[in-house]
């Protein structure tokens, strides 16, 4: 045998990675790190959707409720700058470093809000916990481009959304059930330890397939690009900036808001793909809908829980579950564009999603008219959400595809970004929209507080937006040359 023939035991791994590739992401290679990594994003979605259930029991116990927005916008700022850090460290390093450093600053965080004595020691810990959620996000993504063959990326997406379809069903009422039984410190400091597992099944597994920078090394190798560092810099304060002016509506917050608007504009146009905000062909559309989605639907779906208690006299927990179905209905939609046959029609489906979202949103306020039943918004929600999983899951499939493998890790924290920053700034308008209509004023009894008005103007124009996404997932596929 030459040196240039492969032994039998190389021709043996082949042949079972080819094996496996038929089974799908269960297959006996791929097993270890599915369940790892998907169990990584189901600890993430549960701290999620309990924080806010436990986040007012803390704010009032540490005297901090005048602080409470930035217990939340402290966790944004900061994860915006975890997202660019981690695709340079992923496509120079390996996204090794960058998830093993996010899951810890993420426990550290944790640790840090749950033993808090004061509000900004709280504000503090999630802080580091945005950081650390920021690095994890990313690195998964690149995990996946790097181990997973083009066929199987489809299903291991899917399958992170079925991750945040327990967490966001049960995760309110075992948050509420934690800090009634235990106090709300438990919400944080239970999660450090259960994340031991996962941890231990995915990380050698990474650490054999993914370890290390891109074989061809290519533009992604060598030392850190420190114009992008700084230009994170940038976008986590100004996007902080912004969420404090539009919190704050008296007119000094003009200031931080034009200066954080003038932080924003060229970290964006230099983190994101050149031609997005115009809706270029390929890449840049696929970034730009995917903050279009996520910023029109996450920016809807805030107020739908607030209408229905305030207009509608619903109890928190009833308007809560209003929401609960729509994540079973948003992980048979990622299930759906998993499927082989869809491929094909992938574009055309994202387009349906959004026209979905669109119709959901525009829907959502007919509850207003007190002869519309209450339930309506379940309904029109659940297909809303079976269109974002068509959406979110295939934009991050289109991103991978469309990714050279040393430019992997800065496209996906571009997707990213897409989706955070669109989601302040959105809430950011439509929170002031709604603060100007005396939104503000709510008493919590049906027909009462604001005019019905105040929420029209939010889930409207976000219909609207949510319709300009429709037209740019006509834009996704490249011109053939």
């Amino acid at each position: 045998m030459t040196a240039l023939e492969p032994s039998d035991a190389v021709v043996a791994d082949e042949t079972a990675d080819s094996v496996d590739d038929e089974q799908g992401v269960l297959g006996r290679s791929y097993r270890a790190l599915s369940v790892g990594i998907v169990s990584v994003v189901l600890l993430i979605a549960f701290e999620a959707t309990a924080v806010g259930t436990a986040m007012p029991v803390a704010a009032r116990e540490l005297d901090g409720v005048s602080l409470y927005a930035f217990a939340f916008s402290g966790y944004f700022t900061t994860s915006l700058f975890g997202m660019v850090l981690a695709g340079q460290w992923s496509d120079r390093r390996g996204p090794l470093g960058a998830l093993t450093t996010g899951i810890g600053a993420f426990a550290a965080g944790l640790v840090v809000a749950g033993t808090a004595q004061s509000m900004w020691v709280f504000i503090a810990g999630r802080a580091v916990q945005g950081f650390g959620g920021g690095l994890v996000i990313v690195a998964l993504y690149v995990v996946v481009g790097r181990v997973y063959p083009e066929r199987l990326r489809p299903a291991i997406m899917a399958a992170f959304a079925a991750g945040w379809v327990v967490p966001s069903v049960v995760g309110p009422l075992a948050a509420g059930a934690v800090t009634e039984q235990l106090g709300w410190r438990w919400v944080f400091l239970g999660i450090p330890v259960l994340v031991v597992f996962p941890v231990a099944l995915a990380l050698p597994q990474i650490r054999r397939r993914a370890g290390g920078p891109v074989a061809d090394g290519g533009p992604g190798a060598g030392a850190f690009d420190r114009r992008r560092i700084r230009l994170a810099f940038g976008i986590s304060l100004g996007a902080g900036l912004l969420q404090y002016a539009a919190q704050d509506l008296r007119w000094l917050s003009v200031i931080p808001g034009l200066v954080g608007g003038a932080l924003l504009v060229p970290a964006v146009l230099g983190l994101l793909p050149r031609g997005t905000y115009r809706a270029a062909r390929g890449l840049p559309s696929v970034v730009l809908l995917r903050g279009v989605a996520a910023g029109a639907f996450i920016s809807a779906e805030s107020f739908v829980p607030l209408m229905l208690v305030t207009q509608r006299g619903l109890s928190p927990t009833l308007a809560g579950f209003s929401l609960a179905a729509g994540g079973v209905t948003w992980a048979v939609g990622s299930w759906v564009q998993a499927r082989p046959r869809m491929e094909p029609y992938r574009e055309r489906l994202m387009t349906l999603g959004m026209v979905l979202v669109a119709a959901a949103i525009a829907t959502a306020p007919t509850v207003l008219v007190p002869g519309v039943p209450v339930w309506t918004v379940a309904v029109a929600w659940g297909f809303g959400c079976f269109g974002m999983g068509l959406v979110i899951a295939s934009a991050s499939v289109l991103m991978l595809r469309l990714s050279a493998p040393q430019e992997a890790g800065a496209n996906s924290a571009a997707l990213q970004i897409s989706d955070a920053l669109s989601n302040v700034v959105l809430l950011a308008a439509t929170g002031a929209a709604f603060a100007s209509l005396g939104g503000g004023s709510m008493t919590g009894a049906a027909g009462s507080g604001s005019h019905p008005a105040a929420f029209a103007v939010v889930f409207l124009p976000m219909a609207g937006v949510a319709l300009v996404g429709a037209w740019v997932a006509t834009r996704l596929r490249e011109r053939a040359s």
